[in-house]
């Protein structure tokens, strides 16, 4: 047993190969529709080629494409996987049927996680024959330039295997983290969450534009979180620590809370978010912009390594 199954070829699932096949790992992606195959392993190649010209890979990237083989055949695929890494869409069903035939096929020791941004394992997982080998491996997409990696046990799965799991994730380069028990939304999405319902918020109620929302975290907030999460943020942010910064500013966020309420997200929050976002990016732009913020990624996670090298 030597490669990692990675299951989809979508967005994810390309991601993945990358990560793994960088780390070191053969790896077979698999998809029920074998005509996206070739052109998922064509775009596998150019991430490697656009990784390599920022400095971002130590081997050549025709070396790391070398290592990814695909399939259609989900036993040929699991054959000797030590590792599966599923990436199907996000609905309990899907996942549980696919759930079942990976437990079916794996070999007993193979680890099975999923990419899911929600759903816990333990929802999909229950029944299987080898559930204490099953956990959640989740990304932050894409997975090759943004090391973060939750990992959220079941109640049942082993603690050898969630060992070996962010064993793993840290020998390819990953982030990882491990959850202490299952969440709804998990550590990443609750956050962002809690920052988009106060945006949201802040929105409808008229007390600020689309836009300047946008940059009170690109302009603001975020230029911290690029490199230091909020705890260390307000840890320095004032003389004594974080004792000294609750003691200044506690209030006002115990203030800030009374006033927050869960609200729905009405269809004229989401028509003003839409013609908001439209005026600034028309329809026809998107491809672009998406283009640039996939280069602008890759000249983060550049500086970064350049940083703490």
């Amino acid at each position: 047993m030597s490669h990692v199954a990675i299951i989809g070829a979508g967005l994810v699932g390309r991601g993945w190969s990358v990560v793994f096949a960088r780390g070191g790992y053969d790896v077979v992606l698999f998809d029920t529709v074998a005509d996206v195959l070739p052109r998922a392993r064509e775009l596998i190649g150019q991430t490697l080629k656009d990784l390599a010209a920022n400095a971002l890979l130590d081997e050549a990237p025709e070396t790391i494409l070398a290592r990814v083989s695909t399939s259609s055949d989900l036993a040929q695929a699991l054959d000797g996987a030590i590792y599966v890494q599923e990436n199907v869409p996000e609905t309990v069903e899907v996942k549980r049927a696919v759930f079942t035939q990976l437990d079916e096929l794996a070999a007993p020791e193979s680890i099975l996680a999923s990419s899911t941004s929600g759903i816990t394992a333990s929802s999909f997982t229950e029944t299987l024959a080898h559930r204490e080998r099953c956990l959640v491996s989740h990304p932050v997409n894409p997975p090759s330039l943004i090391p973060l990696v939750e990992l959220i046990p079941a109640p049942w799965t082993s603690d050898e295997v969630v060992q070996r799991t962010r064993a793993l994730m840290d020998e390819v380069g990953q982030s990882p983290i491990v959850l202490n028990k299952e969440v709804a939304g998990f550590a990443v999405n609750r956050l962002q969450g809690a920052l988009l319902n106060e945006a949201f918020a802040l929105i409808e109620d008229g007390v600020i534009s689309v836009e300047d929302l946008d940059r009170v975290v690109s302009d603001g907030l975020g230029a911290r979180w690029f490199f230091m999460g909020p705890i260390e943020t307000i840890d320095l942010n004032a003389p004594g620590g974080v004792r000294d910064y609750l003691g200044r500013y506690g209030l006002m966020y115990k203030q800030v809370a009374e006033d927050t309420r869960p609200r729905g997200y009405s269809e004229a929050l989401i028509d003003q978010l839409e013609h908001a976002r439209q005026q600034i990016l028309p329809i026809d732009q998107r491809d672009a912009r998406m283009a640039w913020r996939d280069r602008y990624l890759v000249g983060l996670a550049a500086h970064k390594k350049q940083r703490s090298s």
